[in-house]
């Protein structure tokens, strides 16, 4: 099985000039945790990424109001991803080594033309697959362990 037969295609995108209010309303308007970040809407050219946790990390963590702030501040960049014809294994490979939940899905041209989910695993590939993803994505990161010791 391919990545372009479980991704959402077409994903909600925003550019880095986008305002953090107007990303976090996309986020609640799509039922989404990530909005890929693109150059313009014309070209949709896959810059970064935006997450929830960004915005609360990067910005209200360090004091900043995120009504003041764009997408550009606080986004991930550069970012992983993946392509359509990538297999399955090999895309839940790559969430597993990066140890991310989501993952944009770009052509040939870097142009973002999807997203997959650990949900659109869990929902589409094997059992077997989505419980090596969750564990693997869920590990805790070297900084957590510290925290917890």
């Amino acid at each position: 099985m391919k990545v372009q037969e479980i991704m959402t295609s077409n994903p909600v995108c925003c550019t880095p000039d986008t305002q953090l209010e107007a990303v976090a309303r996309l986020m609640v308007q799509h039922d989404c945790g990530e909005i890929p970040v693109v150059e313009s809407k014309d070209t949709m050219r896959l810059v970064g990424v935006i997450t929830d946790r960004d915005i609360v990390c990067r910005t209200v963590a360090q004091g900043k109001n995120p009504l003041n702030v764009a997408a550009g501040e606080c986004m991930s960049t550069p970012c992983v991803t993946v392509t359509p014809e990538m297999s399955i294994e090999d895309c839940c490979q790559v969430m597993e080594e990066y140890r991310i939940r989501r993952v944009p899905v770009v052509d040939q041209n870097a142009c973002c033309c999807g997203m997959v989910a650990q949900a659109d695993i869990a929902q589409r590939a094997q059992t077997g697959q989505t419980a090596e993803v969750v564990k693997e994505v869920s590990r805790p990161t070297y900084a957590t362990e510290r925290a917890s010791v």
